[in-house]
């Protein structure tokens, strides 16, 4: 396969220094393919940190709405005509469409008028999280969108087994795999501090459970809070104390319902470092990850990560060897898991030293060279289908 250098445009509603999962992964991705000497255009909505006037030719910025109950995150307004002049001038050898909105289908629409191949990427369970905003009915509908709008790619990626296992069942061609990486030089147990666990009331030989992420509704945060005082219950004699990173909509009334936990708010580079190394146990109640890329993070600072067995957790932890897991939706297995590690000391600490050691062979440079692997093999020429067979 050719090794010359492509001319990538990337599109997506969401980029670093936006923080989420999504936009973490992209920015990894787009570093690396520039690293290895790629032309990468970046299409996304304008920020409020983007300066005005600034010429970027690997840059174009389009108008964004805010998106509802996601502050600081937006829609990207549909923008075909600027696509077809921008790429008419300048034509990409492929595409990659990260987000599903008005920006990506335009994307989408403007790639098939100009014949250029498209990988797409299948980020977020936008069609799960229907559901959890009062939004049920919307579900089948989103659901047949996402389907008819990823069949209509070349490719589209998937971070997980068992995310790529779920879509293939509701119709999804052509699904490969892209999982994600980590960077155990950031994210590492020699960052704990001792200043940080005494800020948050806690000795050494205290337990720190930690849990980062969105404070929302699709992250099945009541599980959390009911874990942890199952865990208060059932370990009466250690002292613990529940350390949340992140925010959301779900902060206000988390903090009525744990008002002797620790909101830390969002975190970022080495001070999110540090706050992952000074935990001792992560919890991940979510159930609607396509990956989870925290649940890295916590494996390479060292912690004993409890999580579904699904997405990340399914792909990244053997049970009892480098993390606990339980069956999805089995609340007690849940709370069963933690409890067991709390109650082995001396498992917790082989689990611990297991999840580091995993993680620290988790990085970002191998998930890059698939990734361009499988923008090259979008770009062959589409073979001839059998008799009776249609293209999407």
């Amino acid at each position: 396969m050719s090794t010359a250098s492509l001319h990538i445009a990337l599109i997506s509603e969401t980029f670093p220094p936006e923080i989420n999962g999504v936009a973490n992964t992209l920015g990894r991705l787009v570093e690396g393919l520039r690293g290895h000497g790629h032309r990468v255009q970046l299409v996304r909505p304008r920020q409020s940190v983007d300066p005005r006037g600034a010429v970027d030719q690997d840059l174009l910025l389009t108008r964004g709405w805010p998106l509802p109950g996601y502050p600081g995150l937006q829609w990207g307004q549909s923008s075909m005509h600027k696509l077809l002049r921008n790429w008419q001038r300048q034509r990409p050898d492929v595409l990659y469409i990260a987000t599903e909105g008005p920006l990506g289908l335009s994307a989408l629409r403007a790639a098939r008028r100009l014949q250029i191949p498209v990988v797409s990427g299948f980020h977020t369970n936008f069609q799960q999280y229907t559901g959890h905003y009062g939004f049920g009915l919307l579900t089948r509908v989103l659901t047949n969108y996402l389907r008819w709008f990823h069949n209509r790619s070349q490719m589209t990626l998937v971070p997980s087994v068992s995310q790529q296992i779920e879509l293939q069942r509701r119709g999804f061609d052509n699904l490969e795999l892209l999982s994600r990486g980590v960077d155990s030089q950031l994210f590492h147990p020699a960052k704990r501090c001792t200043a940080l666990r005494e800020r948050w009331g806690l000795a050494e030989q205290d337990i720190a459970i930690l849990h980062v992420g969105r404070l929302a509704a699709e992250k099945n945060l009541a599980l959390l809070s009911k874990s942890f005082q199952a865990l208060q219950q059932a370990h009466p004699q250690r002292r613990l104390k529940l350390i949340l990173v992140g925010d959301g909509p779900q902060r206000t009334s988390l903090q009525q319902q744990l008002p002797e936990a620790v909101f830390c708010g969002l975190q970022r580079g080495e001070e999110l470092a540090a706050h992952y190394a000074s935990g001792d146990l992560f919890v991940f109640p979510s159930l609607s990850e396509t990956f989870g890329n925290v649940v890295l993070e916590a494996l390479a600072s060292g912690l004993g990560v409890v999580a579904f067995d699904q997405a990340a957790a399914a792909q990244h932890i053997r049970h009892g060897h480098n993390g606990a897991l339980a069956v999805a939706e089995d609340e007690q297995g849940f709370i069963d898991a933690a409890s067991w590690l709390l109650t082995d000391h001396e498992g917790l600490r082989r689990v611990r030293l297991n999840a580091r050691l995993h993680a620290s062979r988790q990085g970002w440079p191998a998930i890059v060279e698939l990734f361009e692997q499988h923008l090259r093999t979008a770009m062959q020429p589409v073979q001839a289908l059998p008799a009776g067979r249609t293209q999407h």
